[in-house]
C-alpha cells in the first residue's frame, strides 16, 4: 500500500468517513438477531455483550455465526464505500478512517447508551476492507491459540497483538499503525476477559451460560 499524502484530503472527507463508519459499526447485529430469534435480550446472558462469542452462548451456532458476519462486513462495508468515494489509489485514509469509525461504532453505539460489543468482528471486517491479507493472518492466530487454550477471548487477544506487528513487518506504517490503536482498545474492552483468564474463570468456546 502507497504512503498516504495527506495534503490530498479534505476534512470534509476525514469527517464524511468517520461519520459513515460510525453509523454502519453501531448497527447491533448480535442484539437484533437475538431478538429476531425469539432467544430475549443477549445483554442478560454471559457476559452480558452483544458480539458473536455471546450470542454462541445462546446455544445457536447459526445465529452466532451470521453475528460474527454481520458484525465484521459493517466495517468492511464503511472502509469500502469510504475509500470509494473519498478515497483513490494512493490515498488511502478515508478507508482506514471508515473502518475504524465502524469499529468504534460497534463498541460505542449511540442507539444501546454507548454499550456495544468488543470489537473483535469489526477489527477483521476493517482489515478486509483495507489490508485483506490480514484476514488470512489473523485467522491462523486466532485458531491456533483457540485450539490450544479453547479460549475465544485469548485467541483474539494474541490475534490482534500479531497484525499491528505483521503490517509493519510489510512496511506498511499507516495500517499498522491504526490496527495498533485498535488492538490497545480491544484489550482495553477485553479487561474483564483477561481478569477472568488470570483467575481461571473465563468461559470457553461453546459453554453456555
Amino acid at each position: 500500500m502507497p504512503s498516504i499524502d495527506y495534503s490530498q484530503i479534505s476534512s470534509t472527507a476525514l469527517i464524511a468517513s468517520l461519520a459513515l463508519g460510525y453509523l454502519l459499526g453501531s448497527i447491533p447485529f448480535g442484539l437484533i438477531l437475538t431478538r429476531m430469534a425469539g432467544l430475549g435480550d443477549v445483554r442478560k446472558i454471559g457476559s452480558g455483550n452483544i458480539g458473536a462469542t455471546n450470542v454462541l452462548r445462546t446455544g445457536n451456532k447459526k445465529l452466532a455465526a451470521a453475528t460474527l458476519l454481520l458484525d465484521a462486513l459493517k466495517a468492511t462495508l464503511a472502509a469500502v464505500i469510504a475509500q470509494h468515494v473519498f478515497g483513490s489509489e494512493t490515498v488511502h485514509l478515508p478507508g482506514l478512517l471508515g473502518g475504524f469509525a465502524a469499529f468504534i461504532g460497534h463498541l460505542f453505539p449511540v442507539w444501546l447508551r454507548f454499550k456495544g460489543g468488543k470489537g473483535v468482528a469489526t477489527y477483521i471486517g476493517t482489515l478486509l476492507g483495507v489490508f485483506p491479507l490480514m484476514v488470512l493472518v489473523f485467522a491462523i492466530v486466532w485458531l491456533s491459540v483457540a485450539k490450544l487454550s479453547r479460549y475465544s477471548s485469548l485467541s483474539a487477544l494474541v490475534a490482534t497483538l500479531v497484525i499491528p506487528v505483521a503490517l509493519w513487518l510489510l512496511h506498511q506504517p499507516e495500517p499498522a499503525l491504526v490496527t495498533a490503536a485498535m488492538t490497545v482498545i480491544t484489550w482495553w474492552k477485553h479487561k474483564e476477559n483477561i481478569e477472568r483468564l488470570i483467575s481461571g474463570t473465563e468461559g470457553k468456546i461453546g459453554q453456555k451460560g
